[in-house]
């Protein structure tokens, strides 16, 4: 997360927690459906479709509302702007993406469990040495045709700006492999400063107060034109190409209608 100025907790109303209750029951209802169909696809050699259609399903019950601007290309290397753990649920339903994460995630035994059934791509931004494999194991998602995702700002921020984009979170992709594309991606909420995760906002707190929820959390997704020529010569013309049509777009007045 972004570090801010603190900010007085936000209360939940109390009829937030039957709310709370009963969606984090759906979700975990729809977890006990979707596991195990996912191995059986993997067994069988199928699409691992299931952790997306998980993820679709958490957004929707947490009340997400998509609207898809723009054009996707499938199979590409996506950039998207980071303001809420609500943008993982939304990319993979609008774009069908896994995503590329920092390796710290996989730390954690469940979450790692939930991120490698989604075909995450972990890197290492410390580690030189193993860039080599990191790429392969980017150029590999790539090449099958699967979407990735990954988060130039590496935190997130309060939407209502763009941070400064880390060219180093391409390091893996340097030099560009043969046929990848790269996309920019606007994520537009309308109740942003209700939404964003910033602050001293401990993860949980921000993650019921989305679930306590009575209005619907609504998002446009802007899918903008993929870079091109100069754009794609290095890492850092990539992130400030991609930054600056983020930018633009965010600046227009059409962002959240």
């Amino acid at each position: 997360m972004v570090p801010a100025v603190a900010h007085p907790p936000r209360r939940i109303a109390i009829l937030g927690y039957p709310i709370i209750a009963l969606r984090l029951g759906l979700m975990i209802m729809l977890l006990i459906i979707c596991v195990p169909l996912h191995y059986l696809w993997k067994l069988l050699g199928l699409d691992r479709m299931w952790p997306r259609i998980f993820l679709a399903g958490v957004g929707a019950i947490a009340g997400l509302h998509i609207r898809r601007r723009g054009k996707r290309v499938k199979g590409a290397l996506l950039l998207s702007n980071h303001i809420s753990w609500l943008d993982i649920p939304a990319l993979a339903h609008a774009a069908n993406s896994a995503f590329v994460a920092h390796d710290g995630l996989a730390q954690f035994g469940l979450l790692k469990w939930l991120c490698t059934m989604n075909e995450t791509v972990f890197i290492a931004r410390d580690r030189r040495a193993s860039v080599t494999r990191q790429a392969e194991d980017i150029r590999a998602a790539l090449d099958h045709g699967g979407t990735l995702t990954l988060f130039p700002e590496g935190t997130t921020s309060d939407g209502t700006g763009l941070l400064a984009f880390k060219s180093s979170l391409l390091g893996a992709l340097e030099p560009l492999p043969a046929g990848a594309v790269i996309q920019p991606v606007l994520l537009a909420y309308e109740d942003v400063p209700e939404i964003s995760w910033v602050g001293d906002e401990p993860g949980l707190d921000n993650f019921k107060r989305i679930l306590a929820r009575f209005r619907p959390i609504r998002l446009n997704i802007h899918f903008l034109p993929p870079l091109s020529g100069e754009e794609v010569a290095n890492r850092k013309a990539m992130t400030a190409a991609a930054r600056e049509a983020l930018r633009r777009t965010q600046s227009s007045k059409q962002a959240v209608l």
